[in-house]
């Protein structure tokens, strides 16, 4: 029999047909006209919407996105064009598109990007709002990274959170389990690295080692910026005591090749085999379990390691806002009201393994939780999860700390004997002014 592809007008697996009705019949009356007479009005000037997103690292997500945006056309007559760029090439071309005021209609936004680029931005509160309305608040870091200035730069659509990956063999090999701490971590990570599997993560010009030092500074008590927003912090016993703690695993239980990853290098690298232990999001995993690799069946996921101070982790949040400037912005209100029903949504979150993580509390217990044994970690990772810059308030001037990469290269320093912790910290605390004075 010959596959049918399930039309915009049925519900997605495992979507009730009654959840699908009372979620359709919520639509506003002029998209469901639309989506009724199956054509665009006539007051869309153009008949193309362009998306721009980041690279997703489970890439069915990717597919499904595209399958949509098929959908969609297929529904209104609009064409969907989906262009991906690598992650660490959007903030160039945001800024380009932002200075140009032409480009894409719908932009992907991760981090503090909101707040960065809200002077361009549509308001979008009547979408976030409806939406909390059905699923009940966001998470605290999702809303901070979108909500900007009393209003929704951007609606959140995914997290992506950072749990340790552990090799549970070579862990079980030197007699350890998955590290609760992060001196735990040093522990096996000493005993590791004599058995030729070092543990690791990137010391390097990369967002996933921002993501890492942080976590390690948050869990013993350091910070870059106070909660006021405004002092600048980083230079403190705190800092320093982090800063030894990663020159001594550095030195005792990792590879100096971490000083030249980039994100994708510490997922080959665990499939690799060469390593045992990472901090990263679960796509590494997700490609080891597509392409069959027999790492997969020993890889294992844990909360990330606590500190002196508790546990802190980075999540990830990405949203999609609307550029002000776009000559299609009716057309890609809609289109993101149709991309948030269940029908729709939850059927693109499914896509992506669990890589792409629901941001609604009232989705805890989503499927897609359920779809590995191995991810039951990561359900409980909201609850220690932050912005960068935490716990100052979110801030552009937080995203010109991450985009200059003053964090890794402040350890960078330390680890490669070119500073001492107090000359680095020192170094890394004008940074930091300077670009909050900018």
């Amino acid at each position: 029999m010959a596959r049918r592809d399930r039309s915009v007008h049925e519900p997605a697996p495992g979507i009730s047909r009654r959840t699908f009705v009372t979620s359709t019949a919520r639509r506003t009356a002029g998209l469901a006209g639309i989506l009724a007479a199956g054509r665009a009005p006539a007051a869309w000037a153009a008949r193309e919407l362009s998306l721009l997103t980041a690279v997703n690292y489970a890439p069915t997500s990717d597919v499904k996105l595209a399958e949509l945006g098929k959908r969609f056309t297929k529904a209104t007559g609009v064409n969907v064009r989906v262009d991906h760029i690598q992650s660490v090439q959007m903030s160039a071309k945001l800024s380009a598109e932002l200075v140009s005021k032409s480009g894409h209609d719908i932009v992907s936004l991760e981090m503090h990007y909101p707040w960065l680029f809200q002077p361009g931005l549509a308001d979008v509160s009547d979408i976030a709002n409806d939406l909390a309305k059905k699923h009940g608040d966001w998470y605290a870091f999702a809303r901070e990274h979108a909500f900007v200035k009393g209003q929704w730069a951007g609606v959140p659509y995914l997290y992506i959170s950072f749990p340790g990956s552990h090799r549970i063999d070579l862990f079980e090999k030197v007699g350890e389990k998955a590290p609760d701490t992060w001196e735990d971590l040093l522990r096996a990570g000493r005993k590791l690295k004599k058995l030729g599997s070092p543990v690791g993560f990137a010391i390097s010009q990369t967002t996933d080692s921002v993501s890492t030092l942080y976590s390690i500074l948050w869990c013993y008590g350091a910070k870059d910026v106070a909660a006021d927003g405004k002092t600048i912090a980083i230079n403190s016993r705190e800092t320093e005591t982090a800063i030894e703690y990663v020159r001594n695993l550095y030195n005792d239980a990792m590879d100096p090749v971490v000083l030249s990853w980039d994100n994708a290098a510490n997922n080959q690298w665990l499939n690799s085999g060469k390593g045992s232990w990472i901090q990263n999001p679960i796509s590494h995993y997700v490609v080891a379990k597509e392409k069959k690799m027999p790492v997969a069946e020993q890889t294992g996921f844990h909360l990330c390691p606590a500190g002196p101070v508790g546990r802190h982790t980075v999540g990830v949040p990405r949203s999609l806002g609307i550029w002000k400037f776009s000559k299609n912005v009716d057309a890609a209100r809609d289109f993101l009201k149709w991309f948030f029903e269940p029908a729709q949504y939850q059927e693109w979150i499914m896509s992506g393994d669990n890589y792409n993580h629901p941001v609604w509390r009232d989705l805890e217990n989503h499927r897609v939780w359920d779809l590995d044994p191995k991810y039951k970690p990561l359900k409980s990772l909201a609850q220690y999860s932050h912005l960068y810059g935490w716990p100052a308030p979110p801030d552009e001037r937080i995203q010109l700390v991450t985009n200059t990469y003053i964090i890794p290269n402040m350890f960078a320093k330390v680890v490669t004997n070119a500073a001492s912790p107090k000359d680095a910290m020192v170094w890394a605390e004008t940074e930091i002014k300077r670009a909050f004075a900018s």
